[in-house]
Parts: C-alpha cells; structure tokens; sequence
C-alpha cells in the first residue's frame, strides 16, 4: 500500500507544471483576453507597418533634398561657366579695337597726328581697358618680363644683346587673360 500511496503523491516540481499547464481564468474573461491579444498583435503590425512606410518616405524625402541640392551645384557651376565664356566672347570682341589701338600708336604716322587728337584716342583705349580691368580682365606682354609659355607665343628669337636670355625683346600683340585662364597670348619676340 505504501507503494500506491507514495504514486498517489506528486514532488514539487510536477505540481509547478500542473498549474502551468491549467489556466484558471473563468470563460467569459478567455474571450476577453484573447480579443485583448489579437487588438495588441494588429496594433503591433500596424506600428510595424507605419514604422516601415515612415523610413521609406524619409529615406525618399532625404533623396529629394539630396537631388535638390546637387541640382542648385549644377546650375549654380553651369550660370558660372556660362558668365566666364559671355565674358571670354566679349573680351575676344574687343581685343580687335585694342589691337588697332596698339598699331596706330606704333605707326609713323602717329608722331604727325594732332597731340589733342591723340590724347583723345589714348584716353578712349584706356577706357576700354579699365572696363575689362573692372570684368577681371588683365593684360599682358611687357618688354623685359620673362618668356612664359603658357602665356605667350615667341614669334621670333633675337640675339639681340639688350635684356637677359628668354626674357620678352618686343611685344608684337598683347595678350588677355580672365583670371588665371589666357584668353588669348601675347606674340612676342624673345631674346636667345
């Protein structure tokens, strides 16, 4: 008997699993709570979801702005370039009249015209010059600088003894530069 009396008694831990395993919640509190639960995993989701769609639409809106921003970049470095080459054409327009101003000046004929006359025509040269001065336009080719090729063309070598080697004997044609950028470079007769 004793050996049915010890199987009749549980240990510890199965009576633990026994109220585990037994739900003592009356019925009408089990509809309830599962209702309870199955509104908590669809709220779930739906933060789940709203979650979702909000990172797709702020990655989306991230991309916009990004797209926005390289955009402006574009146009701003496009209206840039497009200045620069107005100013380059206007400068490429001029220069002729400058030129005619530099071979009237150098002429023989120049020394038999009117001084009134002449201090006219030089004071409309240096107006155009201060224009193009204001506009970020330089001119270059002195006598005595150094020959630079990326900023002149040697016409010609002199072994003329005046002036140090390579330096700029005569200037046929001036040059133009827009900034560090040579418009056009100075012909220039250079020493040997």
């Amino acid at each position: 008997m004793k050996k049915g009396h010890d199987d009749d008694k549980q240990t510890p831990k199965e009576e633990e699993l026994v109220e585990e395993d037994v739900d003592f919640e009356p019925e009408e509190d089990l509809g309830g709570l599962a209702a309870a639960q199955a509104k908590l995993k669809k709220l779930r989701d739906e933060l789940k979801k709203a979650k979702a769609e909000r990172q797709e639409y702020l990655d989306g809106w991230q991309r916009c702005k990004a797209d926005s921003i390289n955009a402006r970049r574009e146009a701003l470095q496009d209206y840039d370039k497009a200045a620069a080459k107005a100013k380059s054409d206007i400068v490429m327009e001029l220069i002729p009249a400058l030129d005619s101003f530099d071979l009237a000046e150098g002429s023989e004929a120049w020394e038999s015209v009117d001084v009134g006359w002449k201090k006219g025509m030089e004071h409309i040269r240096e107006q155009l010059l201060e224009v193009l001065e204001r506009n970020g336009v330089a001119k270059f080719g002195k006598v005595g600088e150094p020959f630079d090729p990326n900023r002149h063309e040697a016409v010609q070598e002199s072994e003329d003894p005046a002036g140090k080697p390579h330096s700029i004997i005569k200037v046929l044609r001036s040059g133009y530069a827009v900034g560090d950028r040579v418009v056009r470079p100075a012909h220039v007769v250079v020493r040997k």
